[in-house]
This record gives C-alpha cells, sequence and structure tokens, in this order.
C-alpha cells in the first residue's frame, strides 16, 4: 500500500489550501493517519492527526484553530483544511499512517509514509 499526498501549492499569506492522502493499492486497517511537515533546515514536526475509528483528534500548537484534519472511512482518505496560512507554515507535508495505538506525536512510530507535497506560503 502507499500514500499519496495532493492538494500543496503556493499560495499568499492568509489564504487557504487543502491536502488530501489517499491509500492506493491494497488497502489496510490501521488506527490513524495524520500530517507532519518539515521546513528547509529544521527537523520534521508532527502537525495533526486523527484515530479511524472514533474519529479522535490531536493537533500541534501552531495550528490549532487554523487547520482542520478530517477523514472519510469509505475512500480511505484524510484531508487537511489548512486556514489563515502564515509564512511559517512553508514545509514539505507528509501524510503518515499509524498502525497501532500510542503516541501520535512522535513520528519514529509512524509506519508507513507518503512523498510530501510543497505547500509554500508566501508575505
Amino acid at each position: 500500500a502507499q500514500l499519496v499526498e495532493s492538494g500543496g501549492g503556493l499560495v499568499q499569506e492568509g489564504g487557504s489550501l487543502r491536502l488530501s492522502c489517499a491509500a492506493s493499492g491494497r488497502t489496510f486497517s490501521s488506527y490513524a493517519r495524520g500530517w507532519f511537515r518539515q521546513a528547509p533546515g529544521k527537523e520534521r514536526e508532527f502537525v495533526t492527526a486523527i484515530t479511524w475509528r472514533l474519529g479522535y483528534t490531536v493537533y500541534a500548537d501552531s495550528v490549532k484553530g487554523r487547520f482542520t484534519i478530517s477523514r472519510d472511512n469509505a475512500k480511505n482518505t484524510v484531508y487537511l483544511q489548512m486556514d489563515s496560512l502564515k509564512p511559517e507554515d512553508t514545509a514539505v507535508y507528509y501524510c503518515a499512517e499509524k498502525k497501532t495505538g500510542g503516541s501520535l506525536r512522535n513520528d519514529w512510530e509512524w509506519d508507513y509514509w507518503g512523498q510530501g507535497t510543497q505547500v509554500t506560503v508566501s508575505s
């Protein structure tokens, strides 16, 4: 199975983007799907995640109130609605899948990763 991100691009400060993450190939049952991001010269950081069964969500403080994660179980797809974007949101955004429970914020605990999609916010 592969995770395929889409929806990245260039947007002005204050604008919006919607990212999608779909699973292709053989589908798999898992615990959660989430988003991480990595800006140039920085470590990869947690953005948000959602659990498949209960829809429990968690957000990084830096995006709380501006980003919204949602899921479509039938399509095996997760969406990230990003509003009020800031230049500091510029990064490559990675979708990830976690097979079992545990902490959602630690990238080393996630099992599958997409290729990433670039989000650039201009000031």
